[in-house]
């Protein structure tokens, strides 16, 4: 039983930053990527955030849960959700910037698996 604890707290370990859930964390550090080096789409998107729209696609601008726990916690409607256009999808695709109240953007190229905090 012990050997089976300490290899779960091995795999937990050996998994690349941002892959796990904050648990009881106010605060989760992300890796940053700089707003010029995202996709054409996600740049068209933020600006399309800071003019306040127009968007796109009908689910814009909801609130996002975070049940997945990625970002930091705070009080439900902190944070809003915007969909990054994937060239070829014929639906919304996985690609999203998660804006924050407080000015901050993150983005996530597989649906909300991993999140990066862009840097301006």
């Amino acid at each position: 039983m012990l050997r089976i604890f300490l290899l779960a707290l091995l795999v937990l370990s050996l998994q690349p930053a941002g892959s796990q859930p904050a648990r009881d964390s106010a605060y989760v550090q992300l890796r940053e990527t700089r707003a010029d080096v995202l996709p054409k789409e996600a740049r068209d998107t933020l600006k399309l955030i800071k003019k306040g729209g127009p968007f796109p696609y009908p689910r814009d601008g909801v609130v996002f849960g975070n049940f997945e726990r990625r970002l930091s916690l705070n009080e439900r409607g902190y944070y809003r959700e915007f969909t990054v256009p994937t060239p070829g999808s014929n639906n919304r695709g996985a690609r999203r910037i998660i804006a924050g109240r407080n000015g901050e953007y993150y983005y996530t190229a597989d649906h909300y698996k991993t999140f990066r905090r862009i840097k301006e």
